[in-house]
C-alpha cells in the first residue's frame, strides 16, 4: 500500500537532523553526512519542497533539553505546512522521551503527517504503523536509561576504588598515573602550608582564612591560590 498520497506531496518535507553532544557534532561528520542525505531521499519519494531542520545539533533529546529545531518542526505540523518528517532513524533523532515522542504521534496523527526514516514510512493513523512506532519510542527512551545506568555504575566503581576525580583540590595537580599530587608551583604550595599552619595555631577556620592569616597574606603581599570555576 502507498501511503504517500497527492495531498502530502503538496506539502513540504522536513528533514530533521541532530547530533547529541558537541563533540559529535565536531568529530562524528560521518553521520552528519548521511543525515544530510536523508533529504535526497525525500526528493527521490516526490518531494519538491524539502527543509532542512538542523537547530539542534549539539543538543541531547533527553527530557529537560531546549531544542528550537524540535519546537518549530512541531510548530510547522500544527499549522498544516508538513506532509511528512524525515530522519534517518524515526525515534533516536527526534525524542528519547516519552512525553515529546507522543506529543508528535499525536500532533502527525490528526494532521496526517508521515513520519519517513531510510527504511520505511509510516502513518501514525494506522494502528500497526502506530503500534511500531510506539515501541520505537519506548526502545529508544530505554536505551537512554541503560546508557545513564551504565555510567553511574561506572563511576561508582571508580569512587570505590579511590579513582574517581570529580575537580582536582586547589593547590593539587593530576600527576601522570592520575593521582593527585601537590602543585610544583613553590609560591602556591607555600600559600597552602601557611593557611594550614595559621589554623593549627588559631584552631579557627574563618580567623585562619579571614583573620590573622588575611592579614599576614596582605602583609606578606601573598595571595592565595583560587581554582577557575568552568
Amino acid at each position: 500500500m502507498n501511503k504517500i498520497t497527492a495531498d502530502h506531496l503538496a506539502r513540504r518535507a522536513h528533514v530533521y537532523i541532530r547530533q547529541s553532544t558537541p563533540g559529535q557534532v565536531k568529530h562524528n561528520l560521518e553521520s552528519q553526512r548521511m543525515q544530510y542525505a536523508v533529504a535526497e531521499r525525500a526528493r527521490a519519494l516526490g518531494w519538491e519542497e524539502v527543509d532542512i531542520v538542523d537547530e539542534d545539533l549539539g543538543i541531547s533529546a533527553s527530557a529537560g533539553s531546549n531544542r528550537p529545531g524540535f519546537e518549530r518542526l512541531l510548530h510547522a505540523v500544527c499549522d498544516g505546512k508538513v506532509g511528512a518528517i524525515f530522519s534517518i532513524e524515526a525515534a533516536s533523532r527526534l525524542a528519547r522521551n516519552g512525553r515529546e515522542w507522543h506529543t508528535l504521534l499525536e500532533f502527525c496523527s490528526v494532521m496526517d503527517v508521515l513520519l519517513i526514516d531510510a527504511t520505511a514510512v509510516y502513518d501514525p493513523r494506522l494502528i500497526d504503523d502506530r503500534m511500531i512506532l510506539g515501541m520505537k519510542g519506548t526502545i529508544s527512551e530505554m536505551e537512554v536509561a541503560n546508557f545513564r545506568a551504565r555510567g553511574q555504575a561506572a563511576l561508582q566503581q571508580m569512587a570505590e576504588r579511590g579513582a574517581l576525580v570529580r575537580r582536582v583540590a586547589i593547590g593539587f595537580v593530576k600527576g601522570p598515573d592520575g593521582r593527585m599530587e601537590k602543585s610544583p608551583d613553590a609560591r602556591i604550595r607555600s600559600a597552602i602550608e601557611l593557611v594550614f599552619s595559621k589554623f593549627s595555631e588559631m584552631r579557627s577556620v574563618s580567623r585562619s582564612s579571614c583573620g590573622s592569616t588575611g592579614n599576614r597574606f596582605n602583609c606578606r603581599s601573598l595571595s592565595a591560590p583560587k581554582t577557575r570555576v568552568r
